[in-house]
């Protein structure tokens, strides 16, 4: 027992000695020290991703209403934004993908879509120098669903004519030039080098947007200019806004192609939001749905207020 006493005590005095090292003590005191990092110590960010997704509904209903009107309707829009953009040294590459889909269904009319819209935009960039690039740029512009164009028969019936399918007609296009980018919400790209396809495989709906008897599709060359604007208004606004241009040098280069598609947002709450949609286009090869007349502007205007989501726009290692 005295041989086990004395084993310890000479245990604690050997444990207190070392404790009271000054080696021993700077070890201790640098593993309790809280470890902050350093704000300027970053990992560059290469990636900036984000998007939004919005809903509109709509729904009526009457029932032996004397003033009349529609039985029942019904509408819903729906539409998917989303981005990615990638920055490194001198190189960069801006992707972007819409989606749009609306239909409206009532009692007297039946279902019809409102909205249909699929386009796809990738665009890679070498830096000459600030605010200057060297550019490559794709897109695709197409539809999910079949279209009609609805008028009365003499007999004052409602009947649709088939004029678009899906995926019929798609707009390619491809070109090289310079992209100037001012701000980190502005881009202008444009481009003496471009080429731009329209494919139509039914033949009988390739008449209506100029495709050769024949063939598939319509080839184009020539000059294209796209400008782009996604910007925050104040703490509850934003616009999404794209143009582009196109001239066929092979074909009446004075005819301009335009599409058009503007977007503002301004938020009501955290997921209730009022948009406005106005979309613009124009090509002179495309058949007027009226037929006594000739190519003309089409125009599609959305307004609504409904579900809003938006995904997190950040930054990515």
């Amino acid at each position: 027992m005295k041989r086990l006493l004395a084993l310890l005590f000479i245990l604690c005095s050997l444990d207190n000695s070392f404790a009271q090292d000054p080696t021993v003590q700077k070890l201790k005191k640098e593993s309790e020290k809280v470890i902050n990092k350093d704000p300027t110590d970053t990992i560059p960010r290469k990636w900036k991703t984000g998007g939004g997704l919005s809903l509109t509904i709509n729904q009526g209903a009457l029932s032996n209403w004397s003033a009349g009107g529609e039985k029942f309707s019904f509408s819903l829009n729906a539409a998917l934004n989303v981005f990615a953009f990638y920055k490194k040294d001198e190189h960069s590459w801006d992707n972007s993908l819409d989606f749009a889909y609306g239909v409206v269904n009532t009692t007297s009319l039946g279902a019809r879509k409102s909205s249909d819209l699929i386009y796809v935009s990738s665009k890679y960039g070498y830096e000459l120098k600030k605010n200057l690039n060297l550019s490559v740029l794709g897109n695709i512009r197409t539809q999910f669903a079949d279209g009609y164009v609805y008028n009365k028969t003499a007999a004052g019936l409602d009947s649709g004519t088939l004029t678009s399918k899906s995926f019929q007609p798609a707009y390619v296009v491809l070109g090289l030039g310079l992209d100037f980018k001012p701000t980190d919400y502005l881009s202008v790209f444009v481009s003496p080098i471009t080429g731009r396809w329209v494919i139509v495989p039914d033949n009988i709906l390739a008449r209506l947007y100029g495709v050769p008897d024949g063939k598939n599709a319509l080839s184009e060359f020539g000059a294209f200019l796209s400008a782009n604007i996604m910007k925050k208004i104040g703490d509850n606004m934003a616009v999404k806004s794209k143009l582009e241009l196109f001239s066929n040098y092979l074909d009446d280069p004075q005819n301009i192609d335009i599409f058009w598609s503007t977007v503002y947002t301004a938020k009501i709450s955290k997921f209730i939001n009022f948009s406005f949609n106005f979309d613009l286009v124009y090509d002179n090869n495309t058949k007027n749905v009226d037929p006594t007349k000739g190519p003309a502007p089409q125009i599609l205007q959305l307004m609504g207020i409904g579900f809003a989501y938006k995904f997190n726009n950040q930054k990515k290692p």
